[in-house]
């Protein structure tokens, strides 16, 4: 009997690729003896980095290496060298469709859309806009593909070379398994979903001042400036880790938190998905409902209702009012209901 050979085109966006590890991880218990390889794009690659759910990462650089027609086309050839039976387009995208239909994969299932519903062998049709969660959304289609679907839980792997990056982090900043750590995350994709700094700054200053905690800010290199201007406006001295750790390491990092304070980012489910001990999660302009973490035993949501329709997909708001009427001082009674709990 021949290997199946299964190929997911995934999304392009890391906190939806992550979501999709739980339709990875169903997709192999279908097919425990298959090969399967996913497609995404370079910047999702250490999302996935280390899955054993995955025989293979091919990267697809749309916006660099593949931009092209004849660099698509190269692309194309590469896929049909793979001899891929079935494939599973979490990307709605044309594109994408039209790459593996020329690729010769036979089986070709995703949600329809008007543009490339004639390319696709099985035609899902998609649940309304914003009616699942986004991993269930992904797991409809391999359920309605009929596979069966057993759990939906995250996944996020730590190599042992990162995890001892972190232990060496910790000793330089003096940090010991007796502090209670805390982890905020300032950063987002969307400016709208990101806290004011002012707010974080006065956080920040409850839990070094109040309640001793060591405290960490964290972000990408795009966030050292942000991290910055946090700790310029603050009274007590964080330990600025923006820019230094990479996603594997900050997984591993959060594993050894407290408590992780974060809006809707990738982060924010990084942390769920290795079992951070306490998350408080700021919504404002998404709907936990949506993108909310998943479980959500050890996670506070704040998320007020101001009238708008939410989600909210205006990028451009120049209100954030969602944002703002999350106050520092709410959530600096539940930090102090997270240190009681942990007190008792």
């Amino acid at each position: 009997m021949t290997q199946k050979r299964i190929l997911i085109f995934n999304v392009n966006w890391m906190g939806d690729v992550l979501f999709s590890t739980a339709t990875i991880r169903n997709i192999r218990r279908n097919f425990p003896e298959g090969f399967i390889a996913c497609i995404i794009p370079p910047r999702c690659y250490p999302i996935l980095k280390g899955n054993p759910h995955l025989d293979e990462i091919i990267i697809f650089d749309e916006k660099d290496r593949h931009r092209g027609l004849r660099e698509k086309l190269n692309f194309v050839r590469f896929l049909k060298e793979k001899n891929f039976d079935t494939v599973f387009l979490l990307h709605r995208s044309f594109t994408r469709t039209l790459i593996c239909r020329l690729a010769g994969i036979k089986e070709r299932i995703g949600y329809y859309t008007r543009k490339r519903g004639f390319l696709l062998t099985k035609a899902i049709i998609p649940p309304g806009r914003d009616e699942l969660h986004r991993i269930d959304y992904y797991l409809n289609i391999i359920k309605n593909a009929g596979l069966k679907v057993e759990d939906s839980y995250l996944e996020f792997f730590i190599s042992d070379e990162d995890k001892k990056a972190i232990d060496e982090f910790l000793k330089i900043n003096a940090i010991t398994k007796a502090d209670f750590l805390v982890a905020i995350n300032p950063g987002g994709n969307w400016l709208p979903k990101r806290w004011p700094l002012e707010y974080w700054a006065r956080t920040c200053d409850y839990l070094i001042g109040d309640f001793n905690c060591k405290v960490i800010i964290t972000g990408s290199v795009s966030d050292v400036s942000l991290a910055q201007k946090i700790k310029k406006l603050m009274l007590e001295k964080p330990i600025i880790a923006a820019g230094k750790l990479n996603i594997s390491q900050l997984g591993a990092l959060c594993q050894r938190l407290n408590l992780f304070i974060s809006a809707d980012t990738g982060p924010l489910h990084i942390a769920n998905a290795v079992g951070t001990k306490k998350i408080i999660a700021l919504f404002g302009p998404t709907s936990p409902l949506i993108t909310g973490p998943r479980p959500v035993s050890n996670v506070i949501i704040l998320f007020k209702d101001i009238g708008c329709k939410t989600p909210c997909y205006v990028r451009r708001c120049k209100d954030n009012r969602c944002m703002k009427v999350i106050t520092p001082d709410e959530l600096r009674e539940e930090i102090k209901q997270v240190l009681t709990q942990r007190n008792q």
